[in-house]
């Protein structure tokens, strides 16, 4: 059920689109549906903006049905009737609780199926269960609903009811589609309810059952920003605890924040605010230290990344070290044993074995091979204003400090670049390049300078 909008959020984006743990909360939701069923046996009921919906899990491989006008839950399983006709059951799942987990599920649909009902709903016992329709039963022992009573419409007696409906349902789809039409909007939205097909049910006599989680979290939705926010503590907590599960050292996790497409190999160390985005990849034994973002990064094993380090779209070979301070932009690899150090931002390079690059340096649209030393402040001058250009550095080469590279040029294997040139012509191997204005001294100059600003009072 992923139709509505989500008006309490006062969002121009679908609700199901917001995101918890680093994807959409359907996402999620599909997810943990793909472990129980195929994904051509799933179907999202969508409505608003259902073209960015289905754009952005599209890749599931699972099915979507339009629910054009969204006049409520009731009618979007309505519209859904000629999809859901070759099936015997169907689990109706809400697109905007993400915690649900695969055995929840399949222990919805066993219950379903051994009591024969025509309706199964989940319930859970919350704490403060204001706002929520409550379970009534038959009795108290019983497995069979009585009724379920909103919020508004429940006396006081029934507001002290802690089992609540969670939205999560199983039904019979024949039973379904031969009763479903008898629903009324005779409601203050003028909307065709889901939970009302319980008394329906009940009125044609067939058996409507409910099954309790033991876990009430797992039902919590998204309604609200707070919620949105809770539920994306709640699964990053959840992510921290299994990584530390498999071997992962993770310090103060509730400062960290790892989303759940995440690995980490065992014996790696995150430290304190630590952030892992995307489908970032870190080897073992490595160490993520403070303060470092890194998004769609893979990382190999005996890696360092030093404090405040941020990673995108990236790959680190075993043994390199990384920062503090480093910013590596799209397309940056770095090679087996190589070192960035503090201020040295890459883009679209390759940076080969063994060479380091240590202090204030730009690297852009660069081939750089083993063993080579860039000094610090070097700058590969990658663009014109209009093209980008490649610098490539072949290995063992030596960069002096505050060089600038003016692409395209290449700089040969064991060539050296004195410090403060600025090379426009290729560099043949094992040759020194120099490109500076000769040194002047002027004897007595900077005396003389301070002496006529004194006699001129400037």
């Amino acid at each position: 059920m992923a139709a509505g909008k989500g008006t309490r959020l006062k969002s121009k984006y679908p609700k199901v689109l917001h995101e918890v743990a680093g994807k959409p909360i359907l996402a999620h939701v599909i997810a943990t549906a793909l472990q129980v069923a195929p994904a051509h046996d799933i179907f999202a009921i969508i409505g608003h903006e259902a073209d960015r919906v289905r754009e952005a899990v599209r890749d599931t491989g699972i099915n979507f049905v339009l629910q054009a006008d969204q006049r409520g839950t009731g009618h979007a399983l309505m519209v859904a009737r000629e999809a859901l006709k070759p099936y015997s059951q169907v689990i109706v799942l809400s697109g905007d609780a993400p915690l649900i987990t695969a055995a929840t599920i399949q222990n919805l649909k066993a219950f379903h199926t051994a009591h024969n009902a025509a309706m199964t709903l989940l319930s859970a016992d919350l704490a403060d269960p204001t706002g929520y329709g409550r379970v009534l039963r038959k009795s108290a022992r019983a497995a069979e609903v009585k009724a379920i009573v909103e919020e508004k419409s429940a006396n006081p007696t029934q507001k002290t009811i802690r089992e609540i409906n969670s939205g999560f349902y199983a039904f019979s789809v024949p039973e379904l589609y031969k009763h479903i039409d008898e629903l009324s909007t005779n409601n203050s939205h003028g909307e065709y309810y889901l939970t009302d097909m319980a008394a329906v049910f009940n009125r044609a006599r067939k058996k409507v059952v409910v099954t309790k989680t033991a876990n009430a979290a797992e039902i919590l939705g998204s309604n609200t920003r707070a919620e949105i926010v809770d539920l994306d503590a709640r699964l990053r907590l959840a992510k921290c605890r299994q990584l530390m599960a498999e071997g992962v050292t993770i310090f103060y996790p509730e400062t960290c924040v790892i989303d759940s497409g995440v690995e980490v190999g065992a014996d790696t160390v995150i430290e304190p605010f630590v952030q892992l985005r995307g489908k970032t990849k870190i080897g073992a034994d490595c160490r993520i230290r403070s303060y470092s973002v890194i998004t769609n990064t893979e990382i190999g094993d005996n890696v360092t990344i030093n404090p405040l380090t941020i990673m995108d779209d990236s790959r680190i070979s075993n043994g390199a070290i990384v920062g503090p301070y480093s910013r590596l932009r799209p397309g940056s690899e770095i090679g087996e044993n190589a070192h960035l150090g503090n201020f040295v931002e890459t883009k679209k390079i390759k940076l080969g074995k063994g060479s380091k690059a240590n202090h204030l340096t730009y690297l852009g649209d660069s081939e750089i091979g083993e063993g080579v030393n860039i000094g610090a402040g070097t700058i590969t001058c990658n663009y014109d204003g209009v093209n980008k250009f490649k610098t490539v550095i072949e290995d063992g080469v030596f960069i002096g400090s505050d060089s600038t590279l003016v692409a395209p040029v290449k700089v040969g294997r064991g060539a050296y670049v004195a410090a403060a040139s600025c090379i426009t012509d290729d560099v043949p191997q094992d040759a020194l390049a120099l490109g500076r204005a000769r040194q002047t001294i002027k004897e007595g100059w900077a005396a003389q300078e301070r002496a006529a600003r004194k006699s001129t009072g400037k």
